[in-house]
């Protein structure tokens, strides 16, 4: 059952590591929620809002699970159906074996294909990304890639304070996948994040140490600077080159 372990620890290192600013997955389910709920104009619900409660819990547990692992990308319709079978059951105690057994018997099956697709999957992202900075660095004359692998581009340039790992930064940015999703955006929460710059990720450790007070600029992050082969809760892939536009108001 090591997948098992390894799945509860990739929700551990995302716990660690994503401190940039990036609310979590919960939070960002209730605000849009309760913005959606309160609104006139959210179109209909599947129930009506006694049952709305319990079938949220659903919402959230599912984002919770397909947020660490995109299991619509790995796994075929009739696969999902039984994964939703097994998951019922197992919640109202009606299958005809034992969850100890059903895992014990199938788990290392289980863990042979999701690594096996998983790993196909990272792949071809991981060259995505590489095809994706190869264009960006050809369409801007300004961007440098560092002996890192990370992409700067400068959009403003600042006068102020350059930040290193001991200080605490104060930015907006705007976060987005290649194809152009925004997974985060301070910018479009219309509020600044303040955080400490030795706990973000290795790119924006680099990045704004880059960068001075009153500067705006790109950073393209290839995985292995960012969130890796797990990739992390709340939109972003396994293998995942990132994006960000970041603007750095205030050093301390």
């Amino acid at each position: 059952m090591v997948a098992f372990v390894a799945f509860r620890s990739s929700a551990a290192a995302f716990t660690a590591t994503r401190s940039f600013g990036i609310r979590s997955t919960l939070a960002k389910s209730q605000a849009v929620a309760t913005s959606r709920f309160m609104s006139s104009e959210a179109g209909p619900m599947p129930h009506d809002d006694d049952k709305m409660p319990f079938y949220a819990l659903g919402v959230n547990l599912a984002r919770q699970v397909g947020g660490q692992t995109s299991f619509n990308t790995i796994l075929e319709e009739d696969e999902l159906d039984l994964v939703l079978e097994g998951f019922g059951d197992s919640m109202k105690g009606t299958s005809v074996q034992s969850d100890e057994v059903v895992l014990g018997t199938f788990g290392p099956a289980l863990n042979k294909i999701l690594q096996e697709r998983t790993e196909k999957i990272v792949d071809r992202v991981k060259a995505d990304g590489e095809k994706y900075i190869e264009n960006f660095l050809d369409c801007n004359d300004d961007a440098i890639k560092t002996e890192s692998g990370m992409v700067y581009c400068e959009m403003t340039e600042g006068t102020g304070a350059q930040p290193d790992t001991s200080n605490t930064v104060e930015v907006h940015y705007h976060g987005t996948l290649t194809d152009g999703t925004v997974f985060d955006s301070s910018v479009d929460r219309g509020q600044t994040i303040s955080f400490p710059l030795n706990g973000v990720i290795k790119g924006w450790q680099e990045g704004l140490a880059m960068m001075k007070e009153g500067g705006k600029a790109t950073l393209v992050i290839p995985a292995d600077l960012a969130y890796g082969d797990a990739g992390s809760p709340g939109g972003i892939p396994p293998g995942a080159t990132l994006k960000f536009e970041v603007e750095l108001f205030k050093v301390s």
